[in-house]
């Protein structure tokens, strides 16, 4: 059955898309020089990316549980990898980041780290395009008690 969550949530983010383009949004490819935490990373050209619709447990400045987990899932996926970036209506969030999804080899990481247990769904609008494979895939992770759904019992990072 996760194939079939991972495979069908891949096939939608694949097709659909609306968004910012090359400007004033993002670049479409880019390398990955730096991996910041489970959802943020920081392109070759100094630019933090915000991944759409996941939301990971912090490993910054306060490490929350299984944000470590997360920042290494993460890392091991993308760091030093050309990416490709996808955007949907709004591109940059208050704080300066682009907001995209990822895609590595043609899989969504976001999605892939939602559906490991690394992190959760978190869908912010004006960006809900594809919020609902999201959620499908975190409902698969908590329902195996895969990641942080097995790991953080009493210290759930996801609200």
């Amino acid at each position: 059955m996760r194939a079939v969550i991972l495979e069908a949530g891949c096939a939608v983010l694949l097709t659909a898309w609306t968004g910012c383009g090359d400007t004033p949004g993002g670049p479409r490819k880019a390398i990955v020089a730096r991996v910041v935490d489970g959802d943020t990373i920081v392109l070759q050209d100094g630019r933090k990316v915000r991944y759409l619709d996941v939301d990971c447990p912090e490993a910054t400045t306060v490490v929350e549980c299984f944000g470590e987990e997360a920042r290494e899932a993460n890392e091991a996926m993308v760091l030093g990898r050309e990416v490709d970036l996808q955007y949907e209506s709004q591109c940059e969030d208050e704080y300066g980041r682009l907001l995209a999804h990822v895609f590595v080899d043609g899989r969504v990481v976001g999605l892939d780290l939602v559906a490991q247990g690394y992190g959760c769904a978190l869908v912010i609008p004006p960006n809900t395009e594809h919020g609902e494979d999201f959620r499908q895939a975190q409902e698969w992770a908590r329902a195996h008690g895969l990641g942080l759904w097995g790991a953080c019992r009493d210290d759930l990072p996801c609200r």
